[in-house]
C-alpha cells in the first residue's frame, strides 16, 4: 500500500485548499493515488486519484451508486449523498440506482438529450445568453457569477423540464439556496430540497392533465404508457437534472470564464477564431477548460458491493469510494503540459463528466450552455477583464462541486442595449 505517513503531507478540505486543490492532488497521485481519509462530514472514503485508476473504478460494477451499501446510519444523517433527499423521497434518481433501474431511468429521460432535441433548444439558449448579458452590458462592471453563470443554467433546465415562466424564479431562489449552502449549513440545503420536491408534485399532477412538450410531461407519458415510472420516481429524476445539471453548468462557466481571463494568451486565441466565424477552437477549448478547471471535483458517492482493489489497494466492503476527477485530468501520466491550458489540445479524453454507465446525461446541453456563454461573450465584451485580486476570490467548498461564489469584472459599457430587469436576484 502507498505511503502516506510523510510529514509534508498536504492539508486536504480547508478553504486555503479549495482555492487551489491542485497541487495537494499532485502529492496524492505520486505518494498515495489511492487514499483513505476522513472527511469533514466525518465519513471515512477512499479518494482515487491517477487517470487510470480513475477510468477503471468510473466503470466497475463492484462499486454500487446505492447508499444502501453502505452505513445506513450515515445516509440518514445526510452526511453521504445529498442533503434532504431521503426526508424528501427522492431517492430513485440516477445517481442513486444500479441497473437494472438505472438502465430504464437512463433511457427515458436520454430522449430529452438526443442531438437532435439539443440542437433544436439551441435557439432557446442563446435567447437566455443574450438577455443576461443585456442586462448587464450598458453599466461597465458585473459579476458573472450572480448575473450571468447561474441563472442561465437554471432558465434553460426550467424550461427543457415545463417549469412555467411565472414559477422559474421559485426555482432560482431554491438553487440559489443550495449553492449558497453546499457544503456548509446542510439544513438550508435540505430545506430547498423539501420545498422543491413538494412543487415538483404539485407541478406532475397538472402536467398529467394538460400535458406539453417538455422532459416532466415525456415522463408522465412514459408512465401512462408501461414504462413502470413512479410519480416518486418522476419528481426524483426532475429533481436531480436541476440540482446536479445547474450547478455543474455553472461552474463549467464560471471556472472557464476565470481560466481564460488569467490565461490572456489563449483568450486571444479564441477571440480571434471567434471573429473569423470559426467554431474549432471553441470546441476544443470547451474540452479543454472541463479538463483543465472541470465543475465536478470528485464524482458522486460510490459503495463497495464486495472487495476489490484499485492501484494495488484493497477496498474492503461497504467503503465509500471517491473518483477524484480534478486530480485525474491532470495526471502527467495521462496528459502532456498537464498544468498548462490549451485549448487546441486535440489528444483529451478527459473525465469531466464521467465515464461508464453513469457518463452525465446533461453534458450535450452542458456544452451547449458553455459555448454559447463563452463565445457571446467574449464577442460582445471583447475587454472583459478581472475586477478584483485572485487571491480574495472566494471558491465554494463543496464536497462534489468547485466554483467560484463570484468573479467580478469590467468591460468598456455597451450603448443601445435594453435596461435591466426589474428584479435582482443573486446566487
Amino acid at each position: 500500500m502507498p505511503e502516506t505517513s510523510r510529514t509534508d503531507q498536504p492539508e486536504l478540505f480547508t478553504w486555503e485548499f479549495a482555492a487551489d486543490p491542485y497541487p495537494a492532488y499532485a502529492w496524492l497521485r505520486e505518494h498515495a493515488p489511492v487514499h483513505r481519509t476522513t472527511l469533514p462530514s466525518g465519513v471515512e472514503a477512499w479518494l482515487v486519484t491517477r487517470y487510470a485508476d480513475a477510468r477503471q473504478a468510473l466503470a466497475d460494477s463492484r462499486l454500487s451508486k446505492n447508499p444502501v451499501h453502505h452505513s445506513e446510519q450515515a445516509h440518514r444523517s445526510g452526511r453521504v449523498g445529498i442533503p434532504g433527499e431521503r426526508q424528501a423521497d427522492l431517492m430513485t434518481h440516477l445517481l442513486n440506482i444500479d441497473p437494472p433501474d438505472h438502465t430504464r431511468l437512463r433511457r427515458l429521460v436520454s430522449k430529452a438529450f438526443t442531438p437532435r432535441r439539443v440542437a433544436e433548444f439551441e435557439p432557446r439558449v442563446q435567447q437566455l445568453t443574450d438577455r443576461l448579458i443585456d442586462s448587464f452590458a450598458g453599466r461597465g462592471t458585473a459579476d458573472l457569477i450572480h448575473e450571468f453563470a447561474f441563472p442561465l443554467p437554471i432558465y434553460a433546465i426550467c424550461d427543457l423540464l415545463g417549469v412555467p415562466p411565472e414559477d422559474q424564479d421559485d426555482f432560482r431562489d431554491w438553487a440559489g439556496m443550495m449553492i449558497r449552502h453546499h457544503g456548509g449549513q446542510r439544513g438550508g440545503v435540505g430545506r430547498a430540497v423539501k420545498r422543491m420536491r413538494g412543487y415538483l408534485a404539485e407541478l406532475i399532477h397538472r402536467k398529467r392533465a394538460d400535458p406539453g412538450d417538455d422532459l416532466i410531461s415525456g415522463l408522465i407519458r412514459a408512465s401512462d404508457h408501461g414504462e413502470h415510472l413512479t410519480e416518486n420516481e418522476a419528481a426524483a429524476m426532475a429533481f436531480i437534472l436541476l440540482f446536479a445539471g445547474f450547478e455543474t453548468t455553472v461552474n463549467l462557466i464560471g471556472n472557464g470564464l476565470y481560466a481564460l481571463l488569467r490565461n490572456p494568451g489563449q483568450r486571444a486565441l479564441l477571440q480571434e477564431s471567434l471573429a473569423r466565424g470559426e467554431s474549432g477552437l471553441l470546441e476544443t477549448g470547451i474540452e479543454e477548460l472541463l479538463r483543465y478547471d472541470g465543475p465536478v471535483e470528485l464524482a458522486t458517492w460510490r459503495f463497495a458491493t464486495r472487495p476489490l482493489a484499485i492501484g494495488g489497494v484493497e477496498i474492503p466492503v461497504g467503503d465509500p469510494v471517491l473518483v477524484v476527477l480534478a486530480a485525474a485530468d491532470r495526471d502527467p501520466a495521462r496528459f502532456a503540459d498537464e498544468n498548462t491550458l490549451d485549448l487546441a489540445r486535440t489528444d483529451n479524453p478527459h473525465l469531466g463528466f464521467g465515464h461508464g454507465i453513469h457518463y452525465c446525461i446533461g453534458a450535450p446541453l452542458a456544452r451547449l450552455e458553455g459555448r454559447a456563454a463563452l463565445a457571446t461573450l467574449l464577442t460582445r465584451l471583447p475587454d472583459l477583464a478581472l475586477a478584483a485580486d485572485p487571491a480574495d476570490l472566494r471558491w465554494r467548498g463543496g464536497l462534489i462541486m468547485r466554483g467560484l461564489r463570484e468573479l467580478p469584472v469590467a468591460f468598456t459599457p455597451k450603448a443601445d442595449v435594453p435596461p435591466p430587469p426589474g428584479r435582482d436576484d443573486t446566487a
